[in-house]
């Protein structure tokens, strides 16, 4: 029998993406899906492209109508999900999309977002190394799981062998991420505007003051930097509807070889199936991972500026987002972890 499934903030982004790798899955049912302003309204009407839910209308965002599913996806605004937490006390497993439950400091919460903290749940990036092992060993049986931020886990997925093997300096890293507006929601802003973003590329968050710095910081103290962790994060919006392509470098440690630092990266990423690094003069485009739950990942090593440098695209509502999400429902559930999931991106 397929495990009923719940999806809040249906006609979003994000809730987009997961209905469409759920509505492949084979074992589960999207029995429910729900909204705010346009509960009520068919959801079809807000996911035109999702042909095989065109049955679905959307309820109102409730506890009530959330509960009693075996599998509840929020995928929401940050500080919206928290509400619910009580509310869903006897649901198996609530995968949370937005930030409410990422962050384990509640220092960082009140600089980064504000308003009130709630508890951390199991962070969703199975491949992320964490204290000499996978974060895929914390979420086989977890109940509670927070998806990642997608800035953040390409960056962090980006640096963390680095950081393990003790061959980068995580004392002075700098990201600068070419990233679809996609990444921002759906709500109407005047700064995504086609008119704004076409034949134009804007940066955003400028200066240490991106909501996903602590996410990354939190990430590499897990991965094992240590001492102050110094990144200088700078997010530029490209008219690509979605897709990060994240150029993220940091200074090699004293006396250690090229072949040494390509050896961090192939080690943690060689036996992966959704992270891939590259042969040896090889770099992604965004173009190569749109749809699929992938992040493709370049790396050099620039002796002339003394840096490491690595180059990850992944489409930032699927590995980003929703298929990290599902990723990790399989591996709670004892599901393949592949399951419902494809390395494969469309194209042209």
């Amino acid at each position: 029998m397929p495990l009923s499934v719940a999806v809040s903030g249906a006609s979003g982004y994000a809730g987009g993406e997961i209905l469409r790798l759920l509505a492949a899955h084979p074992e589960v049912e999207i029995r429910t899906v729900t909204a705010h302003a346009n509960a009520g309204q068919p959801l079809i009407d807000h996911q035109p492209h999702l042909r095989s839910l065109r049955h679905l209308t959307l309820q109102p965002s409730t506890p009530e109508v959330l509960a009693g599913h075996d599998i509840v996806f929020l995928a929401l605004p940050h500080g919206q999900s928290g509400q619910y937490t009580e509310a869903l006390a006897d649901t198996g497993l609530v995968i949370d999309a937005g930030a409410d439950h990422r962050l384990t400091s509640a220092e960082d919460w009140a600089a980064f977002y504000g308003g009130d903290f709630h508890d951390a749940w199991t962070y969703g990036v199975p491949e992320l190394i964490v204290d000499g092992a996978k974060q895929r060993e914390r979420l086989v049986g977890a109940s509670r799981i927070a998806a990642p931020g997608c800035n953040a886990s390409t960056v962090a997925l980006s640096l963390a062998p680095g950081v393990a093997a003790g061959v980068i300096d995580p004392g002075d890293i700098v990201s600068v991420l070419a990233v679809g507006p996609s990444g921002a929601g759906k709500s109407a802003k005047t700064t995504l505007l086609a008119s704004e973003i076409l034949g134009s590329a804007n940066p955003y968050a400028i200066g240490g003051t991106h909501r996903h710095i602590p996410e990354i910081r939190q990430a590499l103290r897990g991965a094992g930097a240590a001492g102050d962790i110094r990144i200088s994060f700078t997010p530029v919006l490209v008219p690509m509807s979605r897709g990060i392509l994240a150029t993220s470098t940091a200074p090699i440690a004293p006396g250690v070889t090229d072949a040494e630092v390509r050896e961090a990266w192939q080690s943690a990423y060689g036996d992966e199936t959704f992270v891939q690094l590259l042969p040896e003069g090889s770099f992604p485009r965004t173009a190569d991972v749109v749809g699929a739950n992938t992040a493709l990942m370049g790396l050099a090593v620039d002796r002339a500026a003394g840096r490491v440098v690595v180059v990850t695209a992944v489409d930032n509502l699927a590995k980003g987002t929703a298929g990290a999400a599902i990723q990790s429902m399989n591996i709670a559930l004892g599901l393949p972890e592949a399951q419902g999931l494809s390395v494969n991106g469309v194209a042209p």
